[in-house]
């Protein structure tokens, strides 16, 4: 059943980043994004509870689903990370089909699950460069970015 389920996720990522010109759905652009969030709660080798919520969290705030939903999502993101060899084909969708605007979404939420668990590790910093370096966000963006976050973060709720 979970094979099933891989190989019917892996032609969603896939297939869109294959053809081309095409244009990904957004189901497939939605878990990309939510395995590139995936990706960062296991960069420091630790994932924790805070970090699962706010991969949650950022999945309902950008895409404007329920919170069944935001689970469903990541919880079949965690199952692409697992059958995935690398970054590429996740970043390659949010690359080819997110404007400018919304790849600085994604590097802030990015920030959002680093920040989770209250310590920014150095593992997980470097795996939010490389995203936004894949997904071509200039590090000056990436470093407002990361204000942005931290001083939301800061400012409390």
């Amino acid at each position: 059943m979970i094979k099933a389920i891989g190989q019917f996720f892996n032609g969603q990522i896939r297939e869109p980043a294959s053809r081309g010109q095409g244009r990904a759905s957004e189901h497939a652009l939605q878990l990309a994004t939510a395995a590139l969030l995936i990706e960062i709660t296991r960069a420091d080798f630790h994932v924790e509870d805070s970090e699962r919520l706010a991969v949650d969290e950022a999945i309902i705030r950008m895409f404007e689903l329920s919170e069944e939903e935001a689970r469903e999502l990541a919880r079949l993101a965690e199952l692409e990370v697992k059958e995935s060899a690398s970054l590429f084909e996740f970043t390659t969708l949010v690359d080819r089909h997110f404007t400018l605007e919304q790849k600085i979404q994604v590097v802030e939420m990015l920030w959002r699950v680093v920040f989770a668990d209250g310590a920014k590790d150095k593992y997980e910093e470097y795996m939010v460069r490389k995203i936004a370096d894949l997904i071509h966000v200039s590090h000056r963006d990436f470093i407002k970015a990361r204000h942005r976050v931290e001083r939301e973060l800061a400012s409390g709720p």
